[in-house]
């Protein structure tokens, strides 16, 4: 089992010191939580990206041929992310729409919402209760919705084909827009309107696409460092990997592919915190 840069207690003392220290501050930090999920910094606020936070998955696909066995422990419990006030929600796979995580989040974090795209408001209600309905900010392709110091832009996805089931997010904060891709293939049109966005950090997934292993399609390694790279996005970080056994990759060729074409990069370790170089 790999285990978190930082957990439980060291990591949410982390978050509190880094609050602290950047409360007046344009300082952008992140840290990885594992899969596609991100805690994000600034101004004293937080915002979560898709976060994945039990063994949900794993439980449900213990006795079937396709076992998701975890590969990397968790980073925190999230019933102690009370200071949480934005999730995000990419789409309804459950590494992305986890009710083991919601769940326990909002009993913690009353203020919390939760955007997502509009075409999944129907499902997230059945996966996480009726009584959440008014947590939900849902989003169509180029909608917008400003919650606290973020204001959110949701943007077209191709996990295989193009659907409105499927999002990410352009989050601008203070400075920095932040792109959440969510699950996505290269698909027609997707360079061009990112680059209109002036992208400070992308969250690509470089897991790839493994048919005989029934895995929807995500972009490989090298995939994502030439998206970064075509959209302009000042950095780079990789995701989507270290989570389960029978759906990961080596960052490796991620990492060659950034140094071949000078796109500024990093990878972190689950639970490692990383500070925007402003």
């Amino acid at each position: 089992m790999i285990v978190p840069a930082l957990q439980d207690d060291a990591f949410l003392a982390d978050v509190a010191a880094v609050r602290v220290r950047d409360a007046a501050s344009n300082r952008l930090t992140l840290w990885w939580l594992g899969q596609s999920g991100f805690l994000v910094h600034l101004h004293g606020e937080f915002l979560l990206f898709d976060p994945y936070l039990s063994d949900s998955l794993t439980r449900k696909y213990s006795a079937t041929d396709k076992p998701h066995v975890r590969l990397t422990a968790r980073v925190v419990d999230p019933a102690r992310l009370d200071f949480v006030h934005v999730v995000t929600s990419t789409h309804n796979h459950t590494d992305h729409l986890d009710a083991e995580t919601l769940r326990p989040l909002f009993t913690a974090s009353p203020a919390a919402r939760l955007v997502l795209a509009a075409a999944n408001v129907d499902f997230a209600m059945q996966r996480l209760g009726a009584e959440h309905c008014a947590r939900l900010v849902p989003l169509r392709d180029g909608e917008r919705a400003k919650l606290g110091a973020f204001t959110l832009e949701a943007v077209p996805a191709a996990h295989e084909e193009l659907s409105p089931e499927f999002a990410g997010f352009v989050v601008r904060a203070g400075p920095h827009s932040i792109y959440h891709s969510g699950d996505t293939v290269p698909f027609p049109g997707q360079t061009e309107r990112l680059r209109s966005l002036g992208i400070t950090l992308a969250l690509l997934p470089i897991n790839g696409r493994a048919p005989l292993r029934r895995v929807a399609g995500n972009l490989d390694g090298r995939e994502a460092a030439q998206l970064a790279h075509d959209i302009g996005a000042r950095w780079v970080v990789p995701c989507h990997y270290e989570m389960f056994e029978f759906n990961t990759a080596s960052p490796a060729p991620f990492v060659r592919h950034c140094q071949q074409l000078g796109q500024r990069y990093q990878v972190l370790r689950a639970g490692e915190r990383w500070d925007l170089p402003l």
